[in-house]
């Protein structure tokens, strides 16, 4: 058992914060992974890694003289690439790449799209539900709540066949089938 602190040790410990220090300077990273319920910092990394990468291409693309014919396919598919993964609101701008940051890609994770499609009320609670095994992405079952949903995939995001929560939503909508049960 530890002892109780005394009063002059709690007034110095209530000065330190042992999530954010100043060597790391960490707090954005901190404030991001809070933000989207993030639990492995490894993924938040690699968000920022990739993103990176792709705002180093964006500008390698900018360089290259406007009216080469190399520069229009290049960016073209990267642009169309960038979209079609979500990340970009339109693909006709190669700004919007070389703005690409680690939240972009934060906002296409499963729990997240999950709380935009009004599945869960938040992302603690849909976070559970991907790892309870109560979601599907297509036909295939989804635990792991880092999965990226492009556009196309957005609309299949649905419950599990077996799922109980799926059965109260559709006794709650006066859709459920008795031949299922």
């Amino acid at each position: 058992m530890v002892r109780k602190l005394k009063f002059h040790e709690q007034k110095l410990l209530k000065k330190v914060d042992f999530i954010n220090w100043k060597c790391d300077n960490n707090l954005h990273e901190v404030k991001v992974l809070k933000k989207f319920n993030i639990q492995k910092r490894d993924d938040y990394t690699t968000y920022n890694k990739i993103s990176r990468e792709i705002r180093d291409i964006a500008t390698k693309i900018s360089q290259v003289d406007a009216k080469d014919s190399f520069r229009t396919e290049v960016s073209a598919e990267l642009l169309e690439k960038l979209y079609v993964l979500g990340l970009i609101p339109t693909k006709w701008d190669l700004e919007n790449a070389s703005k690409i940051s680690a939240s972009a890609f934060c906002r296409r994770r499963l729990p997240v799209v999950m709380v935009r499609n009004k599945m869960a009320q938040n992302l603690t609670d849909a976070t559970k539900l991907v790892e309870q095994g109560h979601v599907r992405v297509g036909a295939d079952v989804v635990k792991d709540p880092a999965f990226l949903i492009s556009r196309t995939l957005e609309d299949f995001v649905t419950w599990v066949d077996s799922s109980k929560i799926r059965k109260h939503v559709l006794e709650y909508n006066d859709m459920r089938d008795d031949f299922e049960m």
